[in-house]
């Protein structure tokens, strides 16, 4: 006489791992799209704060800081404050003072790099 075991069968497993996958499969894409959007708004956020530290710069010193790092020293933005954009972007002062994101180069089809701006 044999028992009766319960349990799942083979079929069942795969049906399940089959669901399991084709929810990762949705899921994944839509995470990481995610991800560049909050990036995207982290950096214009931080770019709108250190352009209003500038700003404040400005009107104490009657001109514009030459580098993000000007402002560290003098205290306008915390010593570990990064001059990136949380994508790694690199952020900069220009002579006029206004903050600008310059890209990471990338390699064009020539082999060549190049900035894109």
């Amino acid at each position: 006489m044999l028992k009766s075991e319960k349990g799942f069968t083979l079929v069942e497993m795969l049906i399940v791992l089959l669901i399991i996958s084709v929810l990762i499969l949705i899921t994944v894409p839509n995470v990481s799209k995610h991800f560049t959007s909050i990036d995207e708004k982290g950096c214009d956020a931080y770019i709108k704060m250190v352009q209003g530290q500038v700003q404040a710069y400005k009107i104490d010193k009657k001109k514009y800081p030459d580098s993000i790092t000007t402002l560290k020293t003098d205290g306008y933005l915390s010593k570990d404050v990064e001059a990136t954009c949380p994508n790694g972007d690199p952020v900069s002062i220009d002579d006029t003072g206004n903050v600008t994101v310059s890209s990471n180069p990338i390699e064009d089809t020539t082999g060549k790099l190049e900035n894109n701006d």
